[in-house]
């Protein structure tokens, strides 16, 4: 795929969606003189490109109860490790990220925790797999 698979205009309504995914087609259409059905069809074109892959929301996960928000570097302890420690990471509720990483460690983790007990709950857990060192959250800045 290059990025002349797209022009000026698919360009802008992507622009668009990022800013705000909520947007109507119609919406969209008057900001790039198209009609809603037109921005329809670039739109799905986009997605069948595998240019849009999905959408997704800003959130509070404060308002939730989710209060610790925890960054963990992990240590697998053997390489058969990896695969059941990827299945636990995907299928836990708390673990919103996960990345395998070059340099120290072996995976990237971010977690959201309801409270200190449940982070060391989930540490207790990584325990199976290997080691871990635990980074907080102390104020997003960007």
């Amino acid at each position: 795929m290059t990025a002349t698979q797209i022009d000026h205009t698919d360009y802008r309504i992507l622009q668009l969606l990022i800013e705000d995914s909520t947007l109507s087609h119609k919406d969209i259409g008057a900001l790039v003189h198209l009609t809603g059905q037109a921005v329809g069809a670039r739109i799905r074109r986009m997605r069948e490109l595998e240019i849009i892959e999905g959408y997704t929301i800003h959130w509070n996960p404060l308002r939730i109860g989710q209060n610790i928000h925890a960054f963990i570097t992990v240590f697998l302890s053997t390489k058969s490790d990896h695969l059941p420690f990827q299945e636990f990471a995907k299928a836990h509720d708390n673990v919103a990220e996960v990345h395998r990483i070059s340099g120290e460690g072996c995976y990237w983790m971010r977690v959201r925790t309801v409270n200190q007990e449940a982070l060391n709950a989930l540490l207790d857990e990584l325990l199976v797999y290997g080691n871990y060192r635990v980074n907080l959250d102390m104020g997003q800045i960007k």
